[in-house]
Protein backbone atom coordinates (compact mmCIF):
# COMPACT_ATOMS: atom_id res chain seq x y z
CA UNK A 1 0.00 0.00 0.00
CA UNK A 2 1.40 3.44 -0.86
CA UNK A 3 2.13 5.21 2.42
CA UNK A 4 2.62 8.91 3.15
CA UNK A 5 6.10 9.20 1.57
CA UNK A 6 4.89 7.52 -1.62
CA UNK A 7 1.87 9.83 -1.77
CA UNK A 8 4.00 12.91 -1.11
CA UNK A 9 6.45 11.76 -3.78
CA UNK A 10 3.54 11.41 -6.21
CA UNK A 11 2.24 14.87 -5.30
CA UNK A 12 5.64 16.42 -5.93
CA UNK A 13 6.01 14.45 -9.15
CA UNK A 14 2.75 15.57 -10.74
CA UNK A 15 2.69 19.17 -9.47
CA UNK A 16 5.03 20.81 -12.04
CA UNK A 17 3.06 19.27 -14.91
CA UNK A 18 -0.46 20.26 -13.87
CA UNK A 19 -0.20 23.39 -11.71
CA UNK A 20 -1.82 26.38 -13.44
CA UNK A 21 -2.86 24.13 -16.33
CA UNK A 22 -6.36 24.13 -17.80
CA UNK A 23 -8.41 20.94 -17.92
CA UNK A 24 -9.70 20.18 -21.40
CA UNK A 25 -11.22 16.74 -20.86
CA UNK A 26 -11.90 14.03 -18.28
CA UNK A 27 -12.09 10.34 -19.13
CA UNK A 28 -13.70 7.85 -16.74
CA UNK A 29 -13.10 4.31 -17.96
CA UNK A 30 -14.25 2.59 -14.80
CA UNK A 31 -16.17 4.54 -12.18
CA UNK A 32 -16.32 1.63 -9.75
CA UNK A 33 -13.45 2.36 -7.39
CA UNK A 34 -13.78 2.22 -3.60
CA UNK A 35 -16.51 4.79 -4.01
CA UNK A 36 -18.01 5.52 -7.44
CA UNK A 37 -16.41 8.39 -9.34
CA UNK A 38 -19.11 11.10 -9.52
CA UNK A 39 -20.78 11.17 -12.90
CA UNK A 40 -20.79 14.98 -12.78
CA UNK A 41 -17.01 15.22 -12.36
CA UNK A 42 -16.32 15.73 -16.06
CA UNK A 43 -18.70 18.66 -16.23
CA UNK A 44 -17.29 20.14 -13.02
CA UNK A 45 -13.64 19.92 -14.11
CA UNK A 46 -13.59 20.86 -17.79
CA UNK A 47 -12.25 24.41 -18.34
CA UNK A 48 -11.03 24.61 -14.73
CA UNK A 49 -7.43 25.51 -13.90
CA UNK A 50 -5.49 23.59 -11.23
CA UNK A 51 -4.64 26.29 -8.71
CA UNK A 52 -2.95 24.16 -6.03
CA UNK A 53 -1.70 20.58 -5.67
CA UNK A 54 -1.77 19.67 -2.00
CA UNK A 55 -1.87 16.64 0.28
CA UNK A 56 -3.74 15.77 3.47
CA UNK A 57 -2.72 12.44 4.94
CA UNK A 58 -2.74 10.01 2.02
CA UNK A 59 -5.17 12.14 -0.02
CA UNK A 60 -3.94 14.29 -2.91
CA UNK A 61 -5.99 17.44 -3.41
CA UNK A 62 -6.30 19.25 -6.76
CA UNK A 63 -7.80 22.67 -6.12
CA UNK A 64 -9.76 24.67 -8.71
CA UNK A 65 -12.00 27.71 -8.38
CA UNK A 66 -15.08 25.46 -8.70
CA UNK A 67 -14.05 22.79 -6.21
CA UNK A 68 -11.41 20.22 -5.40
CA UNK A 69 -10.59 16.75 -6.72
CA UNK A 70 -9.82 14.34 -3.86
CA UNK A 71 -7.57 11.47 -4.95
CA UNK A 72 -6.56 8.40 -2.94
CA UNK A 73 -4.28 5.66 -4.26
CA UNK A 74 -5.83 2.88 -2.19
CA UNK A 75 -3.92 -0.40 -1.98
CA UNK A 76 -2.19 -0.42 -5.34
CA UNK A 77 -2.87 2.85 -7.14
CA UNK A 78 -0.38 5.15 -8.82
CA UNK A 79 -0.43 8.39 -10.76
CA UNK A 80 1.41 9.09 -14.01
CA UNK A 81 2.00 12.11 -16.18
CA UNK A 82 1.79 10.96 -19.80
CA UNK A 83 1.37 12.38 -23.26
CA UNK A 84 -2.22 12.65 -24.45
CA UNK A 85 -1.53 10.03 -27.09
CA UNK A 86 -0.39 7.36 -24.56
CA UNK A 87 -2.51 4.22 -24.87
CA UNK A 88 -4.56 3.35 -21.79
CA UNK A 89 -3.94 -0.06 -20.28
CA UNK A 90 -6.23 -2.47 -18.45
CA UNK A 91 -6.14 -0.85 -15.01
CA UNK A 92 -6.01 2.79 -16.16
CA UNK A 93 -9.38 3.93 -14.87
CA UNK A 94 -9.27 7.72 -14.87
CA UNK A 95 -7.62 10.54 -16.87
CA UNK A 96 -7.51 14.30 -16.54
CA UNK A 97 -6.36 15.85 -19.83
CA UNK A 98 -4.75 19.30 -19.86
CA UNK A 99 -4.26 22.07 -22.39
CA UNK A 100 -0.54 21.23 -22.64
CA UNK A 101 -1.54 17.78 -24.04
CA UNK A 102 -0.43 16.06 -20.87
CA UNK A 103 -2.57 13.51 -19.04
CA UNK A 104 -2.78 12.79 -15.32
CA UNK A 105 -3.65 9.07 -15.27
CA UNK A 106 -4.77 6.95 -12.32
CA UNK A 107 -3.86 3.29 -12.48
CA UNK A 108 -5.46 1.15 -9.78
CA UNK A 109 -5.43 -2.65 -10.26
CA UNK A 110 -7.31 -3.43 -7.05
CA UNK A 111 -9.69 -0.45 -7.32
CA UNK A 112 -9.44 0.53 -3.63
CA UNK A 113 -8.53 4.11 -4.52
CA UNK A 114 -10.95 6.96 -5.03
CA UNK A 115 -11.61 10.05 -7.12
CA UNK A 116 -14.10 12.36 -5.44
CA UNK A 117 -15.22 15.97 -5.75
CA UNK A 118 -15.65 18.58 -3.00
CA UNK A 119 -17.46 21.79 -3.92
CA UNK A 120 -16.49 23.49 -0.66
CA UNK A 121 -13.49 23.20 1.67
CA UNK A 122 -12.09 19.67 1.08
CA UNK A 123 -10.57 19.61 4.56
CA UNK A 124 -14.15 19.51 5.88
CA UNK A 125 -15.05 16.52 3.71
CA UNK A 126 -16.18 13.53 5.79
CA UNK A 127 -13.06 11.57 4.81
CA UNK A 128 -10.66 14.29 5.94
CA UNK A 129 -12.30 16.29 8.70
CA UNK A 130 -11.39 13.91 11.53
CA UNK A 131 -7.82 13.19 10.50
CA UNK A 132 -5.06 13.76 13.03
CA UNK A 133 -2.14 16.15 12.57
CA UNK A 134 0.45 15.76 9.85
CA UNK A 135 3.54 14.04 11.30
CA UNK A 136 5.92 16.55 9.72
CA UNK A 137 4.06 19.60 11.00
CA UNK A 138 5.01 21.50 14.14
CA UNK A 139 1.74 20.56 15.86
CA UNK A 140 2.83 16.91 15.99
CA UNK A 141 4.90 16.87 19.17
CA UNK A 142 5.89 14.49 21.95
CA UNK A 143 3.68 16.45 24.32
CA UNK A 144 0.70 16.00 21.99
CA UNK A 145 1.22 12.22 21.78
CA UNK A 146 1.77 11.92 25.51
CA UNK A 147 -1.42 13.78 26.39
CA UNK A 148 -3.65 12.03 23.87
CA UNK A 149 -2.33 8.60 24.88
CA UNK A 150 -3.07 8.81 28.60
CA UNK A 151 -6.26 6.73 28.45
CA UNK A 152 -5.24 4.57 25.48
CA UNK A 153 -4.54 0.96 26.43
CA UNK A 154 -3.98 -0.08 22.83
CA UNK A 155 -0.45 -1.13 21.80
CA UNK A 156 1.76 1.78 20.80
CA UNK A 157 2.27 0.52 17.25
CA UNK A 158 -1.49 0.28 16.66
CA UNK A 159 -1.89 3.69 18.32
CA UNK A 160 0.58 5.30 15.89
CA UNK A 161 -1.21 3.80 12.89
CA UNK A 162 -4.53 5.37 13.87
CA UNK A 163 -5.11 8.20 11.37
CA UNK A 164 -7.24 10.03 13.93
CA UNK A 165 -4.13 10.27 16.14
CA UNK A 166 -1.62 11.14 13.41
CA UNK A 167 -1.86 10.67 9.65
CA UNK A 168 0.54 8.76 7.48
CA UNK A 169 2.50 6.68 9.98
CA UNK A 170 1.78 3.40 8.21
CA UNK A 171 3.01 -0.07 9.02
CA UNK A 172 6.54 0.25 7.65
CA UNK A 173 7.21 3.58 9.32
CA UNK A 174 5.65 2.63 12.66
CA UNK A 175 7.91 -0.44 12.79
CA UNK A 176 11.03 1.51 11.87
CA UNK A 177 10.32 4.45 14.20
CA UNK A 178 9.68 2.26 17.24
CA UNK A 179 12.92 0.39 16.59
CA UNK A 180 14.86 3.64 16.26
CA UNK A 181 13.40 4.86 19.56
CA UNK A 182 13.95 1.53 21.35
CA UNK A 183 10.26 1.09 22.20
CA UNK A 184 8.57 -2.32 22.28
CA UNK A 185 5.63 -2.22 19.82
CA UNK A 186 3.49 -4.26 22.24
CA UNK A 187 3.67 -1.70 25.06
CA UNK A 188 0.41 0.09 25.83
CA UNK A 189 0.38 3.68 24.61
CA UNK A 190 -0.63 5.01 28.02
CA UNK A 191 2.35 3.35 29.70
CA UNK A 192 4.91 5.16 27.58
CA UNK A 193 6.58 8.09 29.30
CA UNK A 194 6.93 11.61 28.00
CA UNK A 195 10.67 11.02 27.74
CA UNK A 196 10.09 8.05 25.44
CA UNK A 197 7.69 10.06 23.29
CA UNK A 198 10.34 12.78 23.13
CA UNK A 199 12.62 10.18 21.60
CA UNK A 200 9.96 8.69 19.32
CA UNK A 201 8.55 11.81 17.64
CA UNK A 202 11.88 13.04 16.19
CA UNK A 203 12.52 9.51 14.91
CA UNK A 204 9.15 9.44 13.12
CA UNK A 205 9.86 12.80 11.51
CA UNK A 206 13.40 11.88 10.48
CA UNK A 207 12.44 8.51 8.97
CA UNK A 208 9.53 9.98 7.01
CA UNK A 209 11.69 12.85 5.73
CA UNK A 210 14.42 10.44 4.68
CA UNK A 211 11.92 8.27 2.85
CA UNK A 212 10.41 11.24 1.02
CA UNK A 213 13.88 12.46 0.01
CA UNK A 214 14.73 9.03 -1.36
CA UNK A 215 11.48 8.62 -3.23
CA UNK A 216 9.35 6.37 -1.05
CA UNK A 217 9.71 2.72 -0.10
CA UNK A 218 10.37 0.06 -2.71
CA UNK A 219 6.96 -1.56 -2.52
CA UNK A 220 5.95 -3.88 -5.33
CA UNK A 221 2.92 -1.75 -6.13
CA UNK A 222 4.72 1.60 -6.26
CA UNK A 223 6.98 3.12 -8.91
CA UNK A 224 8.16 6.73 -9.03
CA UNK A 225 7.00 9.14 -11.70
CA UNK A 226 10.12 8.46 -13.79
CA UNK A 227 9.46 4.71 -13.73
CA UNK A 228 12.21 3.89 -11.26
CA UNK A 229 11.49 2.35 -7.86
CA UNK A 230 12.36 4.13 -4.62
CA UNK A 231 15.40 3.06 -2.63
CA UNK A 232 14.43 3.57 1.00
CA UNK A 233 13.54 -0.07 1.58
CA UNK A 234 17.19 -1.03 1.19
CA UNK A 235 17.89 0.72 4.49
CA UNK A 236 15.00 -0.73 6.52
CA UNK A 237 16.21 -1.90 9.92
CA UNK A 238 13.43 -4.26 11.04
CA UNK A 239 10.50 -4.31 8.60
CA UNK A 240 10.41 -7.53 6.59
CA UNK A 241 13.51 -8.90 8.36
CA UNK A 242 11.98 -11.75 10.37
CA UNK A 243 14.70 -14.03 11.86
CA UNK A 244 17.49 -11.85 10.43
CA UNK A 245 20.10 -10.41 12.83
CA UNK A 246 19.41 -7.05 14.46
CA UNK A 247 21.77 -4.41 13.08
CA UNK A 248 22.46 -3.22 16.64
CA UNK A 249 22.81 -6.34 18.79
CA UNK A 250 22.87 -9.27 16.38
CA UNK A 251 19.90 -11.08 17.93
CA UNK A 252 17.10 -12.25 15.63
CA UNK A 253 14.33 -9.89 14.57
CA UNK A 254 10.94 -11.24 15.64
CA UNK A 255 7.70 -11.05 13.69
CA UNK A 256 4.27 -10.96 15.32
CA UNK A 257 0.78 -9.94 14.21
CA UNK A 258 -0.87 -6.86 15.71
CA UNK A 259 -4.28 -5.66 14.56
CA UNK A 260 -3.97 -7.95 11.52
CA UNK A 261 -0.67 -6.33 10.47
CA UNK A 262 2.86 -7.71 10.66
CA UNK A 263 5.10 -6.22 13.33
CA UNK A 264 8.88 -6.62 13.35
CA UNK A 265 11.04 -5.77 16.34
CA UNK A 266 14.13 -6.72 18.34
CA UNK A 267 13.30 -8.26 21.70
CA UNK A 268 16.67 -7.08 23.05
CA UNK A 269 16.79 -3.51 21.79
CA UNK A 270 13.06 -2.83 22.23
CA UNK A 271 12.22 -3.88 25.77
Amino acid sequence: MPELPEVETSRRGIKPHILNKKVTDVIIRNKNLRWPIPGSLKKQLIDQVIQKVDRRGKYILLYTSAGTVILHLGMSGSLRILNKSATAEKHDHFDIIFSNNKVLRLRDPRRFGCVLWAKSDPLKHKLLINLGPEPLNDEFTAEYLFEISRNRKVAIKTFLMNSHIVVGVGNIYANESLFAAGINPKRAAHKISLKSYQSLVPKIKAILKKSIEQGGSTLKDFINEDGKPGYFQQTLCVYGRDSEPCINCGNSIKQIIQAQRSTYYCTTCQK
